[in-house]
């Protein structure tokens, strides 16, 4: 069948059979689909949709367009499991919760993504870490999470294949936000993994892909259906990402503040509630613990008897980096060459934050990407990011830029004064924590 046919009736708003989902994945794989064919299929989708069907084969496909991990032979005393975002800004909420979960008696091989659009990327953030291995193969990765309880760690060629040149496309094409595009992506990988169970965090607001709360649900429930119909038990949290997640966006930035969260030096409150409650979710849908209360206070013993830091350290050091990271990494970050505090136009208190902005002063400061091929700066990003309701001034800045020279770190100051809505007063900043489903 011809491939421009099956983009056709896509277009025209049609349902795709089975057999024209799976040659558009095989073409994907085999590179006889081109990539300006695959960014019309995925913009056909992005404005046409696809029905809960279409999208299960889809995923399917997607799946199978490789290996899927198996672990029995491992013999390992607990569940497989693994947690998903959607995508937000300073989301380092991954590098917290699998040593925290490893600790409480399940088995964690996160497969995690790189930048996508505004949002950055768990793997971009490990890479920053010398030596740290972020794409082992299957083998290597297996051990590692036999031996430590958690590997946080890119797709090898052969999981899910189909998807890692389908993401990388729809990130430079403007179709990143597809229900059913990002449901097929994010399963296809999660059912290559061999899981048990696994829980989502969908974010709304405007630092999320779903930027109203019925885009959030939709993408929440569509996971969930399809998750449930291909096997794999899901719960679903949909999360506010109407400010950045912690104090720091940028890849080595969010990992330092993962260390200091993990060894107790500091913690953000909203990000410490996101962290607890997706582990209490995971550890009552795999069965380790008999509600979310027991849950919540098995991973927060985790985290507060230093137990999760010593899994991180681990894992850091089984997969390539410095065995001392974790007590210092600062010894191990590059510098920025500029390090300044960008100030508001006017005193007061935030009231609002375009959190998507704030992703793009990054991206724009070389931490994320704007092409598939760019080179990524560790270095640079922002700490000290005001929240809302906080008062700033002239001389309480709304956060300290780190930048590579003085041109990109004006730029994004002056991006970053447009982001941030300052007023008299704020609203009550509402819970991070606004919606759960499961099937």
């Amino acid at each position: 069948m011809l491939i421009q046919d099956i983009i056709r009736k896509k277009r025209d708003g049609a349902a795709l059979e089975v057999q024209e989902i799976e040659a558009i994945v095989r073409g994907i794989v085999d590179q006889s689909v081109s990539e300006g064919q695959v960014a019309s299929f995925a913009m056909a989708t992005f404005f046409r949709g696809m029905a809960r069907q279409e999208c299960a084969s889809l995923t399917r496909a997607m799946k199978e367009s490789g290996t899927t991990l198996q672990w029995g032979a491992l013999d390992l005393p607990g569940p497989v499991v693994d947690k998903h975002s959607s995508g937000g800004v300073g989301d380092k909420v991954s590098l917290m919760l699998a040593p925290m979960l490893a600790d409480c008696g399940v088995f964690v091989p996160m497969i995690s993504g790189r930048g996508l659009g505004h949002t950055g990327g768990t793997l971009d953030k490990l890479d920053s870490i010398p030596g740290y291995q972020s794409q082992p193969d299957n083998e290597r990765m297996q051990a590692v999470v036999k031996e430590v309880g958690c590997a946080i760690v890119g797709q090898t060629d052969d999981l899910a294949p189909a998807d890692k040149r389908f993401y990388a496309i729809r990130d430079v094409t403007a179709t990143v936000e597809s229900v059913p595009l990002i449901t097929a992506s994010i399963l296809s990988k999660k059912l290559s993994a061999g899981l048990d169970s696994l829980v989502m965090d969908i974010k709304t607001g405007s630092g999320a892909f779903a930027a109203s709360r019925e885009m959030a649900r939709e993408l929440a429930t569509s996971i969930v259906a399809v998750g449930g119909e291909l096997g794999l038990p899901i719960a679903a949290l949909i999360t506010d990402m109407s400010q950045i997640l912690g104090r720091t966006a940028g890849n080595a930035l969010e990992v330092l503040e993962t260390v200091q969260y993990l060894r107790g030096d500091f913690q953000d409150q909203r990000l410490h509630d996101v962290v607890i409650a997706l582990g209490a979710e995971l550890l009552v849908l795999s069965g380790v613990a008999e509600n979310r209360e027991q849950g919540a206070e098995q991973m927060n013993t985790a985290l507060t008897s230093g137990a999760a830091a010593e899994r991180f350290a681990r894992m850091v050091t089984a997969l390539g980096g410095p065995p001392d990271y974790v007590d210092d990494p600062q010894k191990y970050m590059p510098a920025a060459t500029e390090i300044i505090p960008v100030y508001p136009q006017t005193d007061g208190v935030v009231t609002a934050i375009d959190v998507r902005s704030v992703g793009n002063a990054v991206v724009e400061l070389g931490g994320g990407r704007r092409l598939v091929e760019d080179p990524l700066d560790f270095r640079v990003g922002l700490e000290s990011v005001k929240a809302l309701g906080e008062s700033v001034s002239g001389s309480e800045p709304l956060a300290i830029i780190h930048a590579a020279n003085k041109n990109s770190a004006a730029v994004a100051a002056e991006r970053l004064q447009r982001a941030f809505s300052i007023g008299g007063n704020a609203d009550p900043v509402g819970p991070v924590i606004l919606e759960r489903l499961d099937a």
